[in-house]
């Protein structure tokens, strides 16, 4: 049996074959909703005109979601470089022409300004934006995004070092809705885990100013229930203004935040009285490296928090 030009199959001696390319839109987009992005664009989308309207169509371009597929896969060096951010940028632009508005997740990894600022200008309806690990992602695009995507709900800028504390401000304002956020830092006092897959020098650009971001979020951040700053640099002074601001906290993770005591962490909590579950800093380190140089300052660590959790 033979495919014809359009897609289909050929007529034989034995009768008309069913043709696929002679689906009803409706028929195509049940059968597309489907399958997941990365599946739709890898094969289907490419099979006839009819498909690829089909695929453009704007009830499946909702929600962009690319985070599943990185997450399912070991970082690599690769998702660094240029063309890895310009493929990505790409794909999402295309998302959002297609989605004609209706676009209400963006869920991905190393985007640029270039793709969100496009977002900005056609996404009045996003409501959950995750872009970890984006180095060219600034202030630029999330004060833009803020003005105009308003309805935003979660926000997720773990990893994004050139977005600071002056764009949680404005997203704060102008973006009442916003439940919660995640602003995770890599490991910067054991970043050996990402030494030849990150760049030195992106490494090295870890934000400082933990408690200009921590008077951010609680300043204008008030509705949050879910807070997430794993490896921030924040100080007993800023968790405080948090848990000040922030009242209607559900979930605090404050995973390997080093500056603040266990006794900090009682102190400033107390008053969160919808408080659910919070992760507290949790260190361990081998005791092959204990006695180095590199790790001397852990002494310090276990005497401050006095909890068996240190396993040295």
């Amino acid at each position: 049996m033979k495919m014809n030009d359009k897609g289909g199959e050929e007529t034989t001696e034995s009768g008309p074959s069913s043709t696929w390319a002679e689906l009803t839109h409706e028929c195509l987009i049940n059968i597309l909703s489907r399958l997941t992005l990365e599946q739709r664009w890898m094969g289907p989308m490419f099979v006839c005109k009819s498909w690829f309207l089909a695929g453009k169509d704007p009830f499946l371009n909702s929600v962009f979601d690319l985070e599943t597929h990185f997450d399912s896969l070991t970082e690599s060096p690769r998702w660094w470089i240029p063309e890895f951010e310009r493929k990505i940028d790409s794909m999402l632009r295309s998302v959002i022409e297609w989605s004609d508005g209706s676009l209400t997740e963006i869920k991905t990894r190393h985007c640029s300004d270039r793709s969100l600022n496009f977002a900005a200008e056609r996404c009045p309806n996003l409501e959950v934006l995750s872009i970890k690990s984006c180095p060219n992602v600034t202030d630029d695009s999330m004060c833009r995004l803020a003005f105009r995507c308003t309805k935003l709900r979660e926000l997720d800028i773990s990893y994004c070092y050139e977005i600071s504390h002056e764009s949680l401000a404005i997203i704060g304002r102008n973006c009442p809705n916003l439940k919660v956020l995640k602003r995770n830092l890599m490991n910067w006092l054991d970043p050996s885990q990402h030494v030849g897959i990150v760049p030195n020098e992106y490494l090295n650009a870890c934000p400082q100013d933990g408690d200009s971001e921590a008077d951010a979020i609680a300043k204008f951040m008030p509705k949050l229930k879910h807070l997430e700053i794993r490896f921030s640099k924040l100080s007993a002074k800023g968790l405080a203004s948090i848990c000040e601001g922030c009242t209607e906290l559900e979930c605090l993770d404050l995973s390997a935040c080093s500056n603040v005591t266990s006794r900090d962490i009682a102190n400033t909590t107390s008053n969160l009285k919808h408080l659910k579950k919070i992760v507290k800093p949790n260190f361990y380190i081998p005791r092959s490296v204990f006695h180095t140089d590199r790790y001397s300052h852990w002494r310090l660590y276990d005497e401050r928090f006095q909890t068996d959790v240190f396993r040295i």
